[in-house]
């Protein structure tokens, strides 16, 4: 990959010739020919190698240990022996020399060397910084938290940002092209910290952090320059550190309503857009015109799509199932094939066969992980303030039917329909009682004679139906 990187350094930013490249890196007119003027784009292989420290669950358990002795004195530490011993009796198979030399490749990436002294940075336009961050919204009345992927521009102080699923190099590349979309164009460079999607090996007394091959070649295509954060330097990238938590206490305080993560990152675009309407907090002018004469830096976006996804073969246990996202997937007659191969993208996953055949394509788990809102809590509150109910941060994410039942002009009957809820969800979610409503609710409420009750029939039909379309969306 680094004799790739060269050729298309010396091509693209060097200008030199195909015959040039060729005789100055001893190499084949094709072979340059080949790295220098055509794109690199990941194609499926048949075969993925990976070691059993990384491929299971052990390098992880090693890690916990090495990062929990780290935190003791020295003499109180575990030995390479001592964690070799207690893996055995977890039923590892590996050897010792196995558990030492992940060992050391895990000393040998950290860097306990702490800077004193900070660098003030500059910041050419096109110059752009990247960086994660965790927030909430909520989808069908349950919470999900959201991983935005958030790219500043310092020079004219913009921010972009995408709403994710997880952190892991699907999303964090996809995530990376809706940016560049976004931008209309490609920063010259990024600045980033050491993301586990692009950085293998972090700097060291050793030298220069490595990035990763899925990365280099991603970043090969769009032709961006990467700057990679010291550790624990979070300083270096302090713009979009910033902008991060700008993002999350300007629009994500109140977690919002989304309909899925495309809904999300079409609200949260708008809202960045707008923002660009203020001044500049140092330069005294319009953001939004610093970044017109900002955006003509960058790069043109390549005219071939890159495609981001990962392939790798597949364990089946004696139940046809095998593990993603640490939850386990079933697979029908998984066990009459030879091999089959997971493909995954940052949203979808299919499973595949040595031919290409996909036998089963569905949503990643982690687009279905989902926290609930502690209603109860919620209810009980509202139960000694029921005037609070209608400007509550709570209402919006209430299914329509609920919220128009409690939202009558009546204190008394409202915090009579409240106790009513109560004690329903001791028994039921939000969602049950939302679909069985005229069960739990209205064939049981007393106060149907009341002056300000609803006749729920008449008010559902002028609600629009979607046939298998939740009403609460």
């Amino acid at each position: 990959m680094s004799e790739i990187n060269c050729i298309k350094t010396l091509r693209n930013e060097k200008g030199l010739s195909i015959s040039t490249i060729a005789e100055t890196l001893s190499i084949n007119w094709r072979t340059a020919k080949k790295y220098g003027d055509k794109d690199q784009l990941p194609q499926v292989k048949t075969q993925i190698k990976k070691g059993m420290m990384y491929d299971e669950k052990w390098g992880e358990i090693v890690s916990d240990w090495l990062e929990e002795d780290s935190k003791v004195k020295k003499k109180l530490r575990r030995t390479n022996k001592q964690m070799y011993e207690a893996l055995g009796k977890m039923d590892f198979k590996g050897s010792y020399r196995t558990v030492c030399n992940f060992i050391e490749e895990w000393r040998a990436n950290r860097d306990d060397e702490i800077s004193k002294g900070f660098e003030r940075l500059t910041h050419p336009e096109g110059e752009a910084q990247v960086d994660f961050g965790i927030m909430e919204a909520v989808h069908e009345g349950e919470i999900v938290d959201v991983h935005a992927l958030v790219m500043s521009f310092p020079a004219s102080n913009v921010a972009l940002g995408i709403p994710l699923p997880s952190e892991n190099q699907e999303c964090f590349l996809s995530g990376l092209k809706k940016l560049f979309k976004q931008a209309e164009g490609v920063p010259l460079s990024i600045r980033i910290d050491n993301l586990t999607p692009a950085v293998k090996k972090v700097r060291g007394s050793e030298g220069e952090a490595q990035l990763t091959d899925e990365f280099i070649a991603f970043q090969n295509h769009y032709g961006f320059k990467v700057q990679v954060c010291n550790p624990r330097s979070g300083h270096e990238k302090g713009n979009v550190e910033r902008k991060v938590g700008y993002i999350r206490y300007n629009f994500f305080s109140v977690p919002p309503v989304m309909k899925d993560f495309e809904d999300l990152e079409n609200q949260l675009s708008e809202r960045l857009v707008e923002d660009r309407k203020r001044m500049h907090y140092r330069k005294g002018e319009m953001i939004e015109i610093l970044w017109e004469s900002e955006q003509k830096q960058l790069l043109k976006l390549p005219e071939n799509d890159y495609p981001v996804f990962k392939q790798m073969p597949i364990k089946f246990n004696k139940y046809n199932e095998f593990k993603l996202d640490q939850h386990l997937i079933h697979v029908p007659k998984a066990k009459n094939y030879s091999q089959l191969y997971c493909v995954t993208f940052w949203d979808q996953f299919k499973v595949i066969t040595n031919n290409g055949e996909v036998i089963l394509s569905d949503s990643r788990p982690y687009m279905k992980k989902r926290r609930f809102i502690p209603w109860i809590d919620i209810f009980k509150d509202w139960l000694l303030k029921p005037r609070v109910v209608g400007h509550s941060r709570y209402t919006e994410y209430l299914p329509v039917r609920i919220r128009e039942y409690l939202l009558v002009p009546s204190l008394s009957l409202r915090k009579r329909r409240i106790e009513e809820v109560i004690t329903l969800l001791l028994q039921h979610d939000m969602k049950e009682i939302d679909s069985q409503f005229y069960e739990l609710i209205a064939n049981n409420d007393k106060l149907s004679s009341h002056p300000y009750d609803v006749e729920w029939s008449q008010y559902d039909a002028l609600q629009p139906v979607t046939s298998g379309v939740s009403e609460n969306e």
